[in-house]
């Protein structure tokens, strides 16, 4: 079964007069029999590129050369578009000073990079209790990393972990 085609292409077109583009083509506005003759002349398909102007403009090309064009270019376009990564670093509420700097280096290595890193820390047991301090750890990562990152959501609590997404500056 072949899926509906996204243009209309040659008598599926159903303005009675379309502006012609195209390459070799005279530019202009035709009566829509006289724009599929000419399209049939040089053996291409008149496909309607835009439908809603006034009136549709149709290009005259081979239909499948078309697709493989606009296929292509989504694909550049996406390809193009970034992708955010998130790094996720854990903390507990009693973390030493060595462990501190190690992983605060690495946060910093993470957002020189580009990605966000997502830093939580994780109450065991009875330990939610020093909730306090949790926050305090995380403030104080997050003053580590005022140089290349910002705070992109304060620590918040979510069940047993508290945590703080810090993003890249620019």
């Amino acid at each position: 079964m072949k899926k509906e085609d996204p243009h209309f292409i040659n008598e599926r077109i159903k303005a009675p007069v379309v502006r012609l583009v195209g390459e070799n083509i005279t530019t202009g506005i035709y009566n829509i029999r006289e724009a599929i003759t000419i399209a049939e002349n040089l053996g291409l398909d008149l496909v309607e590129i835009s439908p809603t102007a006034n009136p549709p403009v149709c290009k005259v090309t081979d239909y499948k050369k078309f697709l493989y064009e606009l296929k292509k270019k989504q694909k550049e376009i996406k390809a193009k578009t970034a992708k955010v990564v998130v790094k996720e670093i854990r903390l507990g509420p009693n973390t030493d000073d060595h462990d501190f700097n190690f992983k605060l280096n690495h946060a910093i290595r993470f957002l020189k990079d580009g990605a966000k890193v997502k830093v939580d820390v994780f109450f065991r047991g009875r330990s939610i209790i020093y909730k306090e301090q949790g926050e305090l750890i995380l403030l104080k990562f997050a003053q580590g990393l005022v140089e290349v990152g910002k705070i992109e959501q304060m620590p918040r609590l979510e069940g047993k972990r508290m945590i703080m997404i810090i993003s890249p500056k620019k």
